[in-house]
């Protein structure tokens, strides 16, 4: 049976921006922008804080990078739904290009559920540095303003890291998490088919 006590700091963290999720959902309602933006700025700091203790205290685990990962998603989620409500102009000028950038993760996303029955949680080098540059971008519009070459920065990297972890989903049998990469994951064959 799992209890509290069987979670380690580092999935509190993951825990956190999962909890912080309807809180933003309502500060979004009441179109609370600073507030709304701040929040989310501690939900993004506290995905590159639950990583770095889960590998410093070597407290690393499936059911971690699980966490780290839907706590990833629902950030993420929550953070273009803020793009979608305060940025409207934005949003309906570049729809077509975030639709073509978007749509190869959704194919991603159906092929880990039909293969693994969940999502990925690889967390390579290159999905590590998409997030960051997502969550900068997503941040940088709701404080200031759209740039758009960290906005085409955003798109290319998030299409680089989908399509690497497209051909991770090819290339490992059963579900794995902590993968540093399409090299990395070569070198170990003994994971691969």
């Amino acid at each position: 049976m799992l209890t509290f006590k069987n979670f380690n700091i580092a999935d509190w963290f993951s825990f956190y921006r999962i909890f912080a999720a309807p809180f933003l959902l309502i500060l979004l309602w009441f179109e609370e922008r600073e507030f709304f933006t701040w929040f989310l700025l501690i939900s993004y700091s506290t995905d590159m804080i639950d990583g770095f203790l889960a590998r410093k205290l070597k407290i690393t685990s499936p059911r971690g990078s699980q966490l780290d990962s839907i706590g990833d998603q629902i950030t993420f989620a929550i953070g273009l739904v803020g793009l979608f409500i305060f940025e409207t102009g934005f949003i309906k000028e570049n729809y077509r290009i975030i639709l073509i950038a978007f749509s190869p993760y959704i194919i991603q996303m159906i092929l880990a559920y039909r293969k693994y029955g969940k999502a990925t949680a690889f967390h390579t080098y290159l999905a590590k540095l998409s997030a960051l540059v997502q969550g900068v971008f997503i941040l940088w519009v709701l404080f200031f303003s759209p740039l758009y070459g960290l906005f085409y920065a955003m798109l290319i990297l998030g299409l680089l890291e989908t399509i690497e972890e497209i051909t991770l989903i090819f290339m490992y049998e059963e579900w794995a998490s902590d993968i540093k990469g399409v090299y990395w994951a070569l070198k170990n064959k003994k994971r691969l088919k």
